[in-house]
This record gives structure tokens, C-alpha cells and sequence, in this order.
């Protein structure tokens, strides 16, 4: 039986080597998978645990998923360091190299119209937890987070709104659809209302700026907390059916 490829991303072609360190999902070195104008990075990885019925109920494992999940995050992180990647969800196997193959062709135009749309770019989490701050008073919550969520937008090229109790970057979960914030109100991680909670698609050119923005808001508004994590691969922004989004 041949082993299956795990795939973690499509980007364009790209020189620069990567890492020889780099150890990716099961400890299997990724590689580049060329097909015409477009390369999937893949590893070779185990039957025993990557056919469907075993993948499926390692996945039923928490601790089997998230180092999965890991490890795919770590070679999509250090290809965002020489190329655009289009990160795939975790988890994304092919039976063989002809299978990513015809990936690759029966999705190559949309696959080539999102990687124009994503080059350059890369992905910022806000959110924002508390009560509504003080310098805003009679301004409702609901409010307050649309203010915030149209001034950031108006400095990304895009912007997807995540519900309450998703993470920052939605990497293992699909984010809410929307170009809304999330609805206020709803609980956070440590029981804090969530004002704002969003993604943004920003070119690497404004990333500076763009939190130098947060960073000033944060000053400006003591009475709420305001995380930022980033930059990531556009995880958010990556089209159904490839990516989380």
C-alpha cells in the first residue's frame, strides 16, 4: 500500500530552500509537489494512522489532533517566511502524488485567483474582551465593537469576524461568516464579554502600522483588554473548500 500525502499548503514556486530542520506532521520532512504553475507541500506519512478510518479515530484523540495541528502550523509558518502559502486545513490527506496532483489541476484556476488575492498579505487576530471603556460612555458594547471593527477594516485589504469563543486566528476551527463583529456579550475564555473578536488581511507593508493602531487603542481605552496575535498565513481567508474558511 503506498503511503499517503499529507498536504499543508499551495503556493506559486518559490527558490529559496526550506528549512532542512524542519520536521512536519508525523516527523516527515515536507516537500515540494510541483504540477504546472502551482506546488503543494506535502509529507509522506503512514498508512497505519492516514487512511480514512484510522485518521478518524486518531482525530478522536485531543491529544493525537492538537500535535497534529501543531506541527502542520509550524511548516506553514516558516513557508510564510520565503513564499504566500495558501494553508490548507489540517488534516488534508491524498491517497498518493497523482491525487494532489488533480487537486492542483480541477482547482488550479481558483487555487491561482486566491493566491493573487493573498500575496504579500498576511493575517492579524484582535480581540477584545470587558467591560465597554470608560472613554466611550453612552455608546453601547455592540456598538463600541462595530466602531472598532470598521476602523481596522478600513486598514486591511480584508476582514472576517470569528465567533465569541474562537480563538483569534481560527487555525483548527472555521471562523463565523460575516463581515460583522461578533455579537457582545457572549462569553470569553475567562468569562469577560467579547467586544470585538475579528481577522484581518493585511499587506506585510502595513503590518507596522496596523499594530501601531492596536497598540494605541490599548492606550486609549484602559478599561479594556486588547490581544493581538499575528502575523499568521491567511488561515481565514483561505476559500471553502481548502482552508477553515
Amino acid at each position: 500500500m503506498t503511503d499517503p500525502r499529507y498536504v499543508y499548503a499551495v503556493c506559486r514556486p518559490w527558490d529559496t530552500p526550506l528549512q532542512a530542520e524542519l520536521g512536519g506532521v508525523a516527523g516527515a520532512p515536507p516537500k515540494r509537489l510541483r504540477h504546472g504553475p502551482l506546488v503543494a507541500v506535502v509529507s509522506v506519512v503512514p498508512a497505519r494512522d492516514f487512511t480514512p478510518g484510522p485518521l478518524r479515530d486518531r482525530l478522536a484523540d485531543p491529544a493525537w489532533r492538537d500535535a497534529l495541528t501543531r506541527a502542520h502550523e509550524a511548516v506553514v509558518a516558516a513557508l510564510t517566511t520565503v513564499t504566500t502559502p495558501l494553508p490548507l486545513r489540517p488534516a488534508t490527506v491524498f491517497p498518493d502524488d497523482s491525487a494532489v496532483r488533480v487537486m492542483l489541476e480541477d482547482g488550479g484556476e481558483r487555487l491561482q485567483k486566491a493566491l493573487t488575492t493573498l500575496d504579500g498579505h498576511v493575517e492579524w487576530g484582535v480581540t477584545v474582551t470587558g467591560a465597554t471603556p470608560s472613554g466611550s460612555a453612552g455608546e453601547s458594547a455592540a456598538a463600541f465593537g462595530r466602531r472598532l471593527h470598521t476602523d481596522l477594516s478600513a486598514m486591511a485589504a480584508r476582514s472576517r469576524s470569528l465567533a465569541p469563543g474562537d480563538s483569534e486566528v481560527p487555525r483548527a476551527a472555521p471562523p463565523t461568516r460575516g463581515g460583522e463583529p461578533s455579537a457582545p456579550g457572549g462569553p470569553s475564555g475567562g468569562g469577560e464579554p467579547v467586544l470585538l473578536n475579528a481577522a484581518y488581511l493585511v499587506h506585510r507593508s502595513l503590518s507596522e502600522e496596523f499594530v501601531e493602531h492596536v497598540e494605541r487603542f490599548k492606550e486609549r481605552c484602559p478599561g479594556a483588554a486588547v490581544s493581538l496575535s499575528g502575523p499568521w498565513a491567511p488561515y481565514s481567508f483561505t476559500p471553502a473548500p481548502y482552508g477553515a474558511g
